[in-house]
């Protein structure tokens, strides 16, 4: 089976994209969910307007493929803190940045590195902590 690998982003205006790594496709949308519909949807109106057209398109867009979506870690800070999920002093605990840096990034600075992998270590260590509520389930 084929699979595609795709980033989902937010966008300061608060819409979502959806692009495949080293394929054509894209999408965007209201919500992640959207986005995803869309990229989905563009795949399946460009297969119909080759057939139509008589050119060729990717072949695994016959079959059965999956794709395999990621979120960037500033796009999913974004998308906790504007469904209210997380408060910026929430974020605070989760990455150790200050919140004044924080809400930086969540309008539009492009975090250092360092500071990114403090994030990404964050999330992973938010991750492991909700995990262990289904460890012994």
């Amino acid at each position: 089976m084929y699979t595609l690998d795709a980033i989902i982003e937010i966008a300061s205006d608060g819409t979502y994209s959806v692009y495949c790594k080293e394929d054509i496709f894209s999408g965007a949308g209201d919500t992640i969910d959207g986005a995803k519909k869309d990229m989905l949807s563009q795949m399946e109106f460009y297969k119909k307007t080759a057939i139509e057209q008589g050119f060729k398109y990717p072949s695994f867009l016959d079959g059965p493929f999956e794709v395999n979506y990621s979120v960037d870690s500033v796009s999913l800070m974004r998308y906790y803190v504007k469904k209210g999920f997380f408060s910026l002093a929430g974020m605070e605990k989760v990455t150790g940045i200050n919140q004044k840096q924080l809400w930086a990034y969540l309008n539009g600075t492009k975090p250092r590195k360092t500071q990114m992998k403090r994030i990404e270590t964050g999330f992973l260590a938010l991750k492991n902590d909700l995990n262990m509520l289904y460890a012994n389930g």
